[in-house]
């Protein structure tokens, strides 16, 4: 059955000078091809339009007014909204495209909220470069989370491809702070809500969740460290006793074979690289990060700027197009969801 498609998203442009636009125009060019829901970019028209001739793509573009303008132009043009926008200089970052990215963000980010836009999907950004134009959070996530009044700790991280969904349950701090962050609160909160956003977001009726340990060898009984024993398996323990489906403590180096990938719905890892390794080893072109935990759907290509191949025409838009497509799908599942409440 083919599932009914609520309105158009909204894209922000990512930084300006790195990948994003085009991405976005090539996104746009294969709409058809690829099935895409409609969308629309905040700001850059010109912008636009520059990086898709880089990539051999006479990109029409209308300037609308809204989202319900964008959606009747859509299938003719890209659609953008708002009227902020610069010169296109790839590979070179500047505090001006620092100030459109969080412009468009921010603009995006507010459609989404006030449910004008079915879904955001974010462009790739520059960090160092928005902190200094007052971009005062250590991820997109985080703003997304703060914009929607969610706390921090209930914005969850997953990194989600054809082979694999992966959780990092500490995202960006040093690797020596882990152990310390880890709790089995932590484990059990983020566990709960990975879990629900299976089921709502992308149809999996039982999830089926496996947990990656700390240690090696998920500490051998003690002998590499006791963080399996004190701490990740009393959270395992707990959500079993709630009715939901969990593993653990595995060993990390093993649990992301095919033969494993094959008993569980989303890995949860203990640490930022332990989850994003292997998605970018075996999903990196079809990566996307989704944030969990939101009352929004907010996707994004899980690949930075790529200051050093903007322009080139060498950038690979399948983790752009699959965060689109995964957003229109979520979006969707909501929308049916209401609908049928």
């Amino acid at each position: 059955m083919t599932r009914a498609r609520p309105g158009p998203l909204a894209i922000s442009l990512g930084d300006p000078a790195g990948i994003g636009p085009e991405l976005i125009a090539e996104a746009w060019a294969r709409r058809e091809s690829e099935g895409l829901p409609s969308f629309a970019a905040l700001g850059g028209a010109e912008i636009l339009q520059a990086a898709a001739r880089t990539r051999g793509i006479d990109l029409p573009l209308k300037v609308v007014a809204n989202l319900l303008a964008a959606s009747e132009v859509f299938a003719d043009a890209l659609p953008v909204i708002g009227t902020d926008d610069g010169p296109w200089s790839p590979g070179a970052p500047s505090r001006e495209g620092a100030e459109l990215a969080l412009g468009s963000l921010a603009a995006a980010t507010r459609l989404t909220v006030e449910r004008e836009a079915a879904a955001l999907v974010t462009g790739p950004i520059a960090k160092a470069r928005l902190a200094e134009v007052g971009f005062d959070h250590p991820g997109q996530t985080e703003y997304v989370a703060a914009a929607c009044g969610i706390p921090p700790a209930d914005a969850v991280m997953m990194l989600a491809g054809p082979r694999l969904r992966a959780v990092p349950l500490t995202v960006h701090v040093a690797l020596a702070e882990v152990p310390a962050l880890l709790t089995s609160d932590l484990i059990a909160r983020r566990a709960r809500i990975v879990a629900a956003a299976l089921k709502r977001d992308f149809g999996v009726s039982r999830p089926r969740l496996a947990v990656a340990g700390l240690n090696p060898h998920a500490g051998e009984g003690g002998k590499f460290g006791d963080e399996e024993q004190r701490v990740i398996a009393p959270a395992v323990s707990m959500l079993r006793d709630e009715g939901i489906d969990i593993v653990g403590p595995f060993p990390p180096d093993a649990m992301f074979t095919a033969r494993a990938r094959a008993r569980y719905d989303a890995a949860l890892c203990m640490y930022h690289d332990q989850a994003l390794i292997p998605l970018k080893a075996l999903d990196f072109d079809e990566g996307v990060n989704v944030t969990l935990g939101l009352p929004i759907v907010r996707t994004s290509p899980d690949h930075g700027t790529a200051f050093d191949i903007a322009g080139k025409g060498l950038a690979d838009p399948g983790a752009m197009i699959a965060a689109i497509r995964m957003a229109g799908d979520c979006a969707a599942r909501r929308a049916g969801d209401r609908a049928s409440g």
